[in-house]
């Protein structure tokens, strides 16, 4: 909240600036973001606790361009279900295929409750439907994961300067091409574990970098805090088993309508009424299933 208060007279700063204000481009982005962070502002609850802040990754798996295709899907359902939640959504990274599909993205979620009611969602998705570019009408079966991560904080984990090797890109449009001529995207490599990240999506290397170390962050500290959990985790998946993010998790069967849950082994009908963000009955079977682990 106090980086937000801080954002909001930084903005405030800016909008009162006569060379700021005669750009009506940056005019009309500041406002946007002043009224969107008023509106998180304005959801504190009454006890001042910090909001959920979450980094959600998809990777297209097997199938090629359906599973791009698939990731998509994934990605306008998570946004329809985060407005409905009142969640605040940003992208920061994303590699767009030439038919609109993602080989990966990633993005923030911001908001109350998110880790409760997604913390689930990690895993192998798979879909099986017949794809547009699929003349015959022969049924496919591609898969996406997704993994969800609660954002680590600067004072979770220390990152060494000398640890990162920072390079600069041009953002790039579908089929590679570039969109600005202004090479403000930012890739960092974490040397000592081999970690690359980027971002891609701010006007300005300095956001970019920052919202790259926030991904970095965020991995570091859940594979230390796997490290740390390493004795407990095995000893949870021998009593209970499938619900690692290796593992398919849930199935999309379109010419059947019907969505699995393969956790807990129920299927809901209507697919593409939950595509557009009403994940909820799913959501809160999985919170009511005692027997599935928590990824915090």
């Amino acid at each position: 909240m106090n980086k937000l208060e801080e954002e909001l007279k930084e903005i405030e700063n800016k909008l009162g600036d006569p060379k700021f204000v005669s750009d009506y481009k940056r005019v009309a982005e500041a406002s946007r973001r002043y009224a969107e962070i008023q509106r998180m502002l304005e959801r504190k609850d009454d006890t001042g606790s910090k909001y959920d802040e979450v980094i959600v990754e998809i990777r297209a798996g097997t199938g090629g361009e359906e599973a791009a295709l698939f990731s998509a899907t994934l990605l306008e359902m998570y946004k329809h279900y985060a407005a409905n939640q009142g969640w605040q959504y940003h992208l920061i990274d994303s590699n767009l295929t030439p038919l609109g599909g993602y080989k990966h993205l990633t993005f923030e979620l911001y908001g109350k409750d998110i880790l409760k009611k997604i913390q689930y969602e990690s895993g192998v998705h798979r879909v099986q439907r017949v794809p547009e570019t699929e003349k015959s009408g022969r049924v496919h079966t591609s898969t996406a994961t997704v993994a969800v991560l609660p954002k680590a904080k600067e004072t979770d984990l220390e990152i060494k300067p000398d640890d990162i090797e920072i390079s600069f890109y041009r953002s790039g449009g579908p089929g590679g091409q570039n969109v600005n001529k202004v090479s403000t995207a930012v890739r960092l490599t974490h040397k000592p574990s081999g970690l690359v990240v980027s971002s891609q999506e701010e006007r300005s290397q300095a956001a970019n970098k920052e919202k790259a170390l926030g991904i970095l962050r965020t991995k570091l500290f859940d594979i230390e805090k796997q490290k740390r959990e390493k004795d407990i985790t095995e000893k949870r998946r021998s009593q209970i088993g499938g619900a690692e993010r290796s593992e398919k998790i849930r199935t999309y069967n379109f010419p059947q309508d019907r969505i699995t849950d393969h956790r807990i082994k129920k299927s809901w009908g209507n697919i593409s009424k939950i595509l557009e963000g009403n994940l909820e009955p799913i959501i809160e079977a999985l919170i009511s299933n005692i027997n599935l682990p928590e990824t915090r």
